[in-house]
């Protein structure tokens, strides 16, 4: 078994690193001389550090995309996108420091910060700069309007969405009262930012919310955290993570005979994906949920975007990528509208940081992504990119939706952030 677990995971590992050319040959190949119009794409991600089972995809998404659109001409068919990928490690010093190196780049409009820690260590130089930052789901970007605009839903509203689900699952199952829930995530700004209001909406529900467990980003085993939580009395237990850390802390909980007992649900949107972890371990994820902004499984791959990925990559694109690789267009599909009101508004002379965050805001209401998520609700008072999400459940090794789309409640909003 371990073995076989040890060649799925350099498997997975090998088609990540694979994808690396794909990225940091994007920047040089999209590069455009001066005399041509021009607006960049900053991207900060992980291609070789924890996250990069999955922002490898992202970010191969997004290239693809913006690699498709300048193909036909750019934005507006004269705008070339020059999209730059760095990979940081998901290391806040190389993250800032590659901010530091690009901030000067030709019409650097947005720079998306693939983690939360250096995220917020760079959100004073991207305000000063007035560059638009992009984030994963931070809750702060929500409760203090200003540059920085998250993906999609806030972490802590995902963790209500997550609460909200239980509750109705648990009136199915015929108990009384309410459950007892635990929280196990990384030892980090991540780990701990759906707490941030999420906590306040357990307490809201009546939800008997235990001690939240935290363990370091590297940690290869997780039983000890899972003891406490199971024998604390838990039901349900919210974990987090980027995958594969999910499906290792459910191949823990298997070992420990906790996922018989104890219904797990990654509540940040990064949980077992069918390229990614669950076939390192399909016994412990069979039964999992999944709460996700964007469409996972069967769902991702079928949507039109994805002809992009099967133009580039043929159609093994799928067994190779989760569909995280068709969510990262998301990013290049609101760019792109964004530079385009942003230059009937002012010009491309003009163009600038204010004019893209004016262009983000007006966003509001449109489905510019065809369904990968919920219509767009940026807008002068609201930084979250939407404000629904699904829960999904590993059925036979695959992502299936089980909740239909599900508003987000508003648990930003009950945090005091003053603190």
């Amino acid at each position: 078994m371990r073995n076989r677990t040890t060649l799925l995971f350099v498997a997975v590992l090998i088609s990540v690193l694979v994808a690396l050319p794909v990225i940091s040959g994007c920047a040089e190949e999209a590069a455009a001389p001066e005399a041509e119009k021009v607006v960049t794409f900053l991207s900060l991600g992980d291609y070789t550090g924890p996250i990069a089972g999955l922002n490898v995809p992202a970010d191969t998404g997004v290239g693809d995309f913006f690699k498709d659109l300048n193909e036909k001409g750019g934005i507006n068919g004269d705008i070339r996108v020059n999209f730059i990928g760095v990979d940081t490690r998901y290391d806040t010093a190389r993250g800032v420091s590659a901010y530091k190196r690009y901030r000067t780049e030709t019409n650097l409009l947005v720079v998306n910060a693939i983690s939360t820690p250096f995220g917020k260590a760079i959100m004073p130089m991207t305000a000063k700069d007035k560059v638009v930052q992009l984030a994963p789901g931070d809750g702060e970007a929500q409760a203090h309007i200003g540059w920085v605009f998250p993906w999609g839903v806030c972490y802590q509203n995902a963790m209500g969405a997550s609460l909200d689900f239980i509750m109705v699952d648990w009136k199915k199952k015929g108990e009384s009262g309410t459950p007892k829930v635990g929280y196990l995530c990384w030892d980090s700004a991540y780990g701990r930012e759906p707490l941030r209001g999420g906590a306040e909406y357990a307490e809201k529900l009546g939800i008997t919310l235990l001690e939240p467990e935290f363990f370091p980003t590297g940690a290869l085993d997780h039983s000890v955290w899972l003891q406490r939580i199971a024998d604390a009395g838990a039901n349900y237990c919210l974990i987090g993570g980027v995958d594969p850390t999910p499906t290792n802390i459910l191949r823990d909980a298997y070992n420990l005979g906790l996922t018989k007992t104890i219904q797990f649900c990654d509540t940040t949107f990064w949980g077992p994906a069918e390229a990614v972890g669950i076939p390192l371990h399909p016994e412990a994820c069979e039964g999992a949920w999944v709460n996700s902004y964007y469409l996972r499984g069967a769902e991702g791959w079928d949507h039109p975007l994805a002809q992009i990925g099967y133009k580039y990559h043929g159609q093994g694109l799928r067994d190779q990528f989760p569909p995280n690789y068709v969510s990262g267009m998301v990013w290049g599909i609101v760019f792109e509208e964004g530079v385009k009101r942003a230059v009937e508004a002012v010009g491309y002379e003009n163009i600038d940081g204010e004019a893209i965050k004016a262009a983000y805001e007006s966003l509001t209401g449109l489905d510019l992504s065809q369904g990968i998520v919920g219509p767009c609700t940026y807008s002068p008072t609201n930084r979250e990119g939407a404000d629904v999400t699904k829960i999904y459940q590993v059925q036979n090794g695959k992502n299936v939706d089980i909740s239909g789309w599900l508003k987000v409640p508003d648990c930003v909003g009950m945090h005091d952030w003053s603190e």
